[in-house]
């Protein structure tokens, strides 16, 4: 990309020097998971990236949806459900596979069942979604105990720290009982990184070794099989279960699937009944996820070759606001930071945000780009089906006319 693209009109700077400006309103987005209120016009357009949760069913897949077969599925006489879940245990190299409603719930039911009495302990990262993004439903719910290890840089942990972490001695009174270790893949903290296939097979080794179960908290793994370019069974051989979301880049509107041996699903079934999960004709959801699996995961690769696109247009930037490792971006999740402290992550996704005149007689149009603080005063991006190549272009045109506006102020302060 030229650095033309980039480069806002001098012109128009001078008017943001000299004149002041006229903001429509537009609510902040400063929480994770919040709900901002987008700006309304026909010269404003909105790129959402948010998440790639905020993805919505094409027509093909509404459609299918609307004539699907179904059954109920309680009784196990949903066929539409059961076509799904044969061809997703046939994907993931599993015995057999469960369809869940949701990613919390389907990690919740993995930890039943591998943690089959209250009191015992599954290790877990200390920044995993399951640790901290999912209420401690595990403790609340299934009275097991985590056990926290330092997630490092690329999702993965240290094999010696987590060691150390097991429990020995069962069933001395004072201890809990280590039985599961979860890994999480792509790592959503980390920036939708990719765990190394020489790391889940150097865990699955210290895991038999101690007789400890592995789950995958694969939210993302098609973003991981994709990135790696290799079929999803060959991650997953290294695990005894997988929780794959099928409502993220895969475009479904809800669901996910649980997969593992065929003991380990009967006794998910009786956990998903327990906690709610059990769903009567559902099959007009479930075609909406058979399609996720069988015709959406190659279109992940173009959100990586976007979010990608857009880590190199935030380099480009002139003034240098924005600071990338671009060795970190493997897939569809991007985390950046900003170089001058003056601007906080919430003050810049609040810019983001709002849509101004010289905004709109700059680029043609206002763009309300949505994003989100994150963890460790870093900003979080993620693209989806939802966000083209346009889209992207423009996202980063945006990020430019706030550079400069920053610019700008930065020296009237002066």
């Amino acid at each position: 990309m030229s650095s033309k693209t980039l480069t806002v009109p001098a012109r128009l700077l001078r008017r943001c020097f000299h004149k002041p400006r006229r903001v429509f309103h537009v609510d902040p987005v400063r929480l994770y998971y919040g709900s901002p209120q987008v700006v309304t016009g026909s010269a404003v357009r909105t790129v959402d990236l948010r998440s790639d949760t905020v993805t919505k069913p094409g027509a093909a897949m509404r459609r299918a949806m609307a004539e699907a077969e179904v059954g109920d599925d309680v009784f196990g006489e949903d066929p539409t459900v059961n076509e799904l879940q044969k061809f997703a245990a046939d994907m993931f190299g599993m015995e057999a596979a469960l369809y869940v409603p949701t990613g919390t719930m389907s990690n919740l039911i993995a930890v039943m069942v591998h943690c089959r009495e209250r009191g015992d302990e599954m290790i877990v990262g200390d920044l995993s979604h399951i640790h901290v993004y999912e209420q401690g439903g595990s403790a609340q719910l299934a009275g097991v105990h985590s056990a926290v290890v330092t997630t490092l840089g690329d999702g993965t942990f240290d094999l010696d720290q987590l060691i150390s972490k097991i429990r020995h001695g069962y069933p001395k009174p004072h201890y809990p009982r280590s039985r599961l270790v979860c890994v999480e893949n792509t790592h959503n903290i980390q920036g939708g990184r990719v765990l190394p296939l020489s790391f889940l097979q150097e865990l699955r080794s210290v895991a038999d070794k101690f007789g400890l179960a592995v789950h995958m908290d694969g939210a993302r793994v098609m973003n991981a099989a994709v990135a790696l370019g290799i079929q999803p069974n060959v991650i997953l051989q290294h695990c005894d279960s997988v929780s794959v979301c099928l409502s993220k880049g895969l475009g479904a509107p809800v669901g996910t699937m649980l997969g593992g041996s065929k003991d380990f699903i009967q006794r998910a079934v009786r956990a998903r009944k327990a906690l709610g999960g059990g769903m009567c004709q559902w099959g007009i959801l479930a075609t909406a996820g058979k399609i996720a699996l069988s015709d959406m995961i190659d279109r992940l690769e173009e959100d990586h070759r976007n979010a990608r696109r857009f880590a190199q247009g935030l380099l480009q930037c002139d003034p240098p606001l924005y600071h990338v490792d671009l060795t970190t971006v493997e897939t569809n999740i991007l985390r950046f930071r900003l170089q001058d402290t003056q601007m906080t992550p919430a003050e810049f996704c609040e810019r983001m945000t709002s849509v101004d005149e010289e905004e709109v007689k700059a680029l043609g149009q206002g763009l309300q780009v949505l994003m989100f603080p994150f963890v460790g005063n870093t900003v979080r991006a993620v693209w989806h089906l939802g966000i083209s190549e346009e889209d992207t272009q423009l996202a980063i045109l945006k990020a430019q006319f706030v550079a400069q506006q920053h610019k700008l102020k930065s020296i009237r302060e002066a």
